[in-house]
């Protein structure tokens, strides 16, 4: 499903995984050739946002309380706005932004919608799991990218106002515990998916022995990540 990228060999860049709240110097992982070149770097990472805001989009049309609904919308607009700073960069650069994004737009629809859940919480959970494992590692990628790698960096780790979506499901995980299994269930099955597209978005469709050690790293501090993320939820990784 997901062997679709393009990809080109670019020069040796560095990449790295910076844990959000870590204050000293990033680990560094040497990736040899692994990045993939700007433009698609930069399609990817623009049409992922534009995903979000539509799924988000989607929640609101179909929650009834109001305060769900602002809360919802706060959330797209956060990541409608890292869309368009990644649009503007991309347009600054020379290029087309919908020529950029279209080649990722059908296998990165079918990415949302494997990973679209049956019920409003579930979709949630969804977005908060796979925005924050897919926003780490773009910005774990971005730094292969000088300047305007470093630029993308400073959009990805702007506030995703997600905090109140994330309470919310908090508060109904806490008198539920049907509800609690389900997304814990549901939680494990997302890092499967959003994994295959993180490995999708390197530069070589397969990874060799040595070129999975040099990533695991990496895919070790998504999950890593990711597990803090469902126990902030009261969920199990």
């Amino acid at each position: 499903m997901f062997g679709w990228f393009k990809r080109r060999r670019p020069a040796v860049r560095p990449l790295r995984l910076r844990s959000r709240d870590e204050v000293g110097d990033a680990t560094r992982v040497a990736f040899e050739d692994l990045a993939p070149d700007i433009d698609t770097f930069l399609g990817q990472a623009a049409y992922l946002q534009l995903g979000y805001v539509e799924t988000l989009s989607e929640l609101i049309a179909s929650t009834p309380q109001l305060q769900a609904k602002e809360a919802l919308s706060r959330a797209a607009g956060a990541a409608l706005t890292k869309h368009q700073a990644i649009v503007a960069l991309i347009r600054e650069r020379g290029a087309d932004p919908t020529e950029l994004m279209l080649p990722f737009r059908e296998p990165l629809d079918a990415f949302r919608t494997a990973t679209h859940g049956l019920r409003p919480y579930e979709t949630m959970l969804s977005v908060h799991i796979t925005a924050g494992m897919l926003d780490d590692f773009y910005d774990a990628l971005s730094h292969s990218y000088g300047e305007a790698g470093a630029r993308v960096a400073r959009i990805l780790q702007a506030d995703a106002d997600r905090a109140q979506v994330v309470e919310m499901l908090a508060a109904a995980i806490a008198g539920d515990d049907e509800l609690r299994s389900l997304l814990a269930m549901w939680g494990r099955r997302l890092v499967g998916d959003t994994i295959l597209i993180a490995r999708a978005a390197l530069s070589t469709p397969t990874l060799d022995a040595a070129e999975r050690q040099q990533v695991e790293p990496v895919f070790t501090g998504l999950l890593g990540a990711h597990a803090r993320r469902m126990e902030a939820l009261g969920l199990s990784a």
